[in-house]
């Protein structure tokens, strides 16, 4: 507990062998500086502090070498021993990202029925996550439905995520979020769509009861950084700043202000996100509807990533020589390259959201 105290600093306890000067002239060689020794003439007990962090060196403490990793800009990868079995590695500060090679699948996933939020596993702030591609593609892909039950205040934190592709379609409900450099927070509401470029400091500050959102990542795994030091808003508005390596702006669609256009596929039109033109076109996200009673349409596609998610309504998908899937709303499928699929029976009010990579599918 630390309500009583006012705490002014951290250090990490390593053992040290006697004496002491061995090791101190280790972490002296790789930039460290002492900052306190006792006693001078025969040291047992050392601080040292350097690279972001403070070091006390005990002799004879009862404790595990320890590692240490320093973070570096430069130089190759590596690592030492000190005398008093520390190990330290020196790593890349900014590794570049580990995007798996993609190991295509036919993926269907049903929302399950009568289960409500047992549907739903724990996730971090109070979120609850449904997977819809259980397999990630070998990884390389994510996609989840998240719910936040109780609505209110969220305990986020500021934060950012090193990754190629992420976007957040509001499904049910509304939510409020804060992003750097984008003005005030932004009321997310059914229908709407966040693109979140990579490192964009953003927190989640609000939500209504049963918010429901698709979020669609690349790679599955990536990296999620606190940042306590960044208070948003931000009090700028800079509509066209880059982020991250790619300098991909941020976007939010509003469905209110859609327009519609034909979709790839015959019989239907769609209304654009914008995260395509955003991205540079390495991604892309449309919600589509049926015009009119559409019959049955085959097609296929040459992308690297088609991930669609029934919004509302249901509709009957055929691949190949399999037979027919009725999918309902909560439903989803990630149909791979060069594979025929049939889409029919559209009810009136079905709406589907497509989220592709590259943005402009052949």
């Amino acid at each position: 507990m630390t309500n009583d105290r006012v705490i002014e600093s951290a250090q990490v306890v390593l053992p040290c062998t006697d004496p002491a000067s061995a090791t101190i002239g280790f972490f002296t060689g790789i930039g460290f500086k002492v900052r306190t020794i006792v006693p001078a003439d025969h040291p047992r007990m050392v601080v040292l502090s350097g690279h972001g962090l403070t070091v006390r060196l005990e002799v004879g403490a009862d404790a595990a070498p320890g590692r240490l990793r320093l973070l570096c800009t430069d130089g190759a990868p590596g690592e030492l021993v000190a005398p008093n079995g520390t190990v330290v590695e020196f790593v890349p500060a900014h590794p570049p990202m580990d995007i798996p090679p993609l190991q295509e699948r036919f993926v269907v996933t049903r929302m399950p029925r009568g289960e409500g939020d047992a549907a739903f596993g724990e996730g971090r702030s109070g979120m609850r996550y449904r997977d819809l591609i259980p397999d990630r593609l070998g990884g390389r892909f994510i996609a989840s439905h998240i719910l936040i039950p109780d609505g209110g205040p969220v305990g986020d934190y500021v934060h950012f995520h090193n990754i190629r592709f992420q976007m957040i379609y509001c499904y049910r409900g509304w939510v409020k979020v804060a992003y750097e450099d984008q003005g005030e927070p932004m009321l997310l509401t059914e229908g709407d769509c966040f693109l979140q470029p990579s490192t964009i400091r953003h927190r989640v500050l609000e939500a209504s009861d049963r918010m429901q959102v698709i979020e669609v990542g690349c790679p599955a795994e990536h990296e999620t950084w606190g940042d306590p030091e960044m208070t948003l808003p931000t009090g700028r508005t800079l509509p066209d700043r880059g982020y991250g390596p790619d300098g991909h702006r941020f976007a939010f669609h509003q469905a209110a202000h859609a327009s519609w256009a034909p979709w790839r596929v015959a019989g239907y039109e769609y209304r654009d996100t914008g995260i395509g033109a955003a991205m540079d076109g390495v991604a892309g996200c449309r919600v589509v509807r049926p015009v009119g009673s559409p019959g049955a349409v085959t097609t296929s596609h040459t992308a690297e990533f088609v991930f669609t998610f029934v919004l509302d309504g249901a509709v009957t998908l055929q691949r190949e020589h399999d037979a027919p899937l009725r999918l309902d709303e909560g439903d989803s499928f990630v149909v791979p390259a060069h594979t025929n699929y049939t889409l029919s029976e559209p009810t009136a009010n079905l709406q589907l959201l497509d989220v592709t990579l590259p943005a402009d599918v052949a």
